[in-house]
């Protein structure tokens, strides 16, 4: 077995690109006929995380795999865009901006974000999984994600979201080590682990000997906090909320628990008032936050203000912006008052061009609000 890899991880960009050489080398060959050739390719990322014998694994079984058809299946071995987005050291990353209202200053702030794929190489991770063959190990794939975000967001200020299914977070940190080796790549990108937030994707997940808790606890014990994704009495994430307790440090509330007006559907309206009840007193007993999304008028924003729901991650605020935007425009978007929310949110002509802008702190500055 061969294998290839850079010295370190500067000048990603202008590394050389060995699959195409031997790409290249083996149509000449089998062109001339001058070399017969009996061998597979396997290729997978040597990321920060997998154990060495992890990786080796990894490239032998995809190297056996592709011994009969060799360099045929360029899929997922060979120029493809996958590859070439872990490969690279672009930060192809955006994020959804969490907006927070103060209600002691009456003001709205960002205060982090939810970090997604996306940039130059994917417009988001369901182009990104698309690309990827059906027979590829998805858990593997969710980490190499994860660890390129991480990297796309170097010294990036405020809260930070990860996404993460509970099974890889399972089978992939099922060692004290491997959160250990987490912990560090987020020091190593000038990152402050108290200001990661895991985000569990409502998504089924079993358990063995290694329990969701119990790895969540080793994530804890480095100070890296949980988010419940869509939470909902019925939801799974409710019950992942009684089992981590005190690690759940944000609720993302279903778009559901907010949806219906007084005037629409009383009953729902009124159900929604006691979960929402429900949520706050969860969230007092953990010192933890209520997130609304989706958020699409400024009816629902003033209802769940009343009611105590002070974090927002909506497109009414900001949609998604590029990373390192968000690094340079960080300080600009504090302390925007809530009288230029209101203004811009109850006007029709306001509110049209917010959609074409996608800020509600630039257009704020642009209408001489602030």
């Amino acid at each position: 077995m061969i294998g290839v890899a850079p010295l370190d991880n500067s000048g990603f960009e202008n590394q050389a690109n060995f699959d195409a050489a031997i790409g290249r080398f083996h149509d000449n060959a089998v062109r001339n006929g001058s070399l017969n050739f009996d061998f597979g390719i396997g290729r997978t990322q040597c990321n920060f995380i997998s154990y060495v014998e992890e990786i080796f694994r990894e490239l032998e079984s995809s190297s056996l795999k592709n011994l009969k058809d060799n360099l045929v299946r360029w899929s997922w071995t060979y120029l493809n865009r996958v590859n070439d987005y872990f490969a690279s050291d672009r930060p192809d990353a955006v994020i959804q901006p969490i907006i927070h209202y103060n209600h002691r200053d009456h003001t709205f702030s960002m205060k982090g974000g939810e970090v997604f794929v996306g940039g130059e190489a994917y417009a988001g991770y369901a182009d990104l999984i698309r690309d990827i063959p059906h027979d590829q190990d998805l858990n593997r794939i969710e980490l190499l994600i994860l660890e390129k975000l991480i990297m796309s967001c170097n010294g990036s200020p405020g809260l930070l979201k990860f996404n993460i299914s509970p099974q890889t977070l399972i089978d992939t940190f099922d060692t004290d080590e491997k959160v250990t080796r987490f912990h560090e790549l987020l020091l190593k990108q000038n990152l402050n682990p108290q200001n990661i937030r895991m985000e569990l994707i409502e998504k089924p997940y079993e358990e063995g000997e290694a329990t969701l808790k119990s790895v969540c606890r080793r994530f804890w014990n480095f100070g890296i906090s949980f988010a419940a994704d869509d939470f909902g009495v019925k939801s799974q994430s409710h019950q992942v909320v009684l089992d981590l307790g005190e690690m759940i440090k944000e609720f993302k509330l279903d778009p559901i628990s907010f949806k219906f007006k007084a005037d629409q559907d009383l009953t729902k309206f009124l159900d929604n008032l006691a979960f929402i009840d429900y949520c706050r007193r969860l969230s007092d007993n953990r010192e933890a936050i209520i997130t609304a999304e989706a958020l699409e008028d400024i009816d629902s924003l003033n209802f769940l203000i009343t009611h105590q729901v002070y974090y927002f991650q909506a497109n009414l605020f900001c949609r998604k912006i590029w990373i390192q935007d968000y690094k340079d425009r960080f300080m600009e978007m504090q302390k925007l008052p809530e009288s230029a929310v209101t203004t811009i949110l109850s006007s029709v002509e306001l509110t049209q061009r917010l959609k074409e802008i996608g800020n509600i702190f630039t257009l704020a500055r642009e209408v001489e609000l602030i």
